[in-house]
């Protein structure tokens, strides 16, 4: 999110890199998630997964079939962001959608999967204040789930942005569809032996 802004041409010049095997499209600019997609294509390299990290616009960011010059793609899915919380519940709403694009079939209720995933990133992720308390809010998930002991950070100042809190617990009583849990609470003490 911010920084450097990297143009089409940079993405098509990159796609000449032997080694590339995927690229995670973090923009937070449709137009710019396309000049990837797009450099990618053009190249003609099918063998480059690509993951969004559109925290914002991940369902959209899945469910969207990229046309260009008659070719189409998909993106093959996430990386990082939305994945770091409630993660059994990411994969399989990622399976969900992998399934919906072969049938070609997108209901309304997608547009409101979408707003779902968006709103509960937003919470976690701190988009009301410029993303300061991302990391912390990532940590406070996976604290009350148990998988970490505190929220702390290398950067002892970086901390849950006022309401912040409250907003994660909003969306994790709002969106049940999304939260993972009780898979965790199942787990956890399998995965700490």
């Amino acid at each position: 999110m911010g920084g450097l802004v990297l143009s089409r041409s940079f993405w098509s010049r990159f796609c000449e890199i032997e080694n590339v095997v995927a690229i995670k499209v973090a923009p937070f600019d449709r137009y710019r998630t396309i000049d990837v997609v797009r450099a990618v294509m053009e190249a003609r390299r099918d063998d480059v997964a690509l993951y969004t990290g559109n925290d914002d616009n991940i369902v959209a960011d899945l469910l969207t079939p990229f046309t260009f010059a008659g070719r189409t793609r998909f993106i093959d899915g996430g990386l990082l962001g939305h994945w770091g919380v409630w993660t059994k519940r990411a994969v399989e709403l990622l399976g969900t959608i992998k399934v919906a694009r072969t049938k070609r079939r997108f209901s309304r209720d997608w547009l409101e999967k979408g707003a779902a995933v968006t709103d509960a990133n937003a919470a976690v992720f701190d988009a009301a204040n410029g993303y300061s308390g991302c990391i912390p809010g990532i940590h406070e998930v996976l604290r009350r789930q148990g998988l970490l002991r505190s929220i702390a950070c290398l950067n002892p100042h970086e901390r849950l942005s006022k309401g912040q809190n409250e907003a994660i617990t909003r969306v994790t009583k709002s969106y049940p569809w999304m939260i993972d849990d009780e898979f965790v609470a199942t787990n956890l003490a399998r995965w700490r032996a």
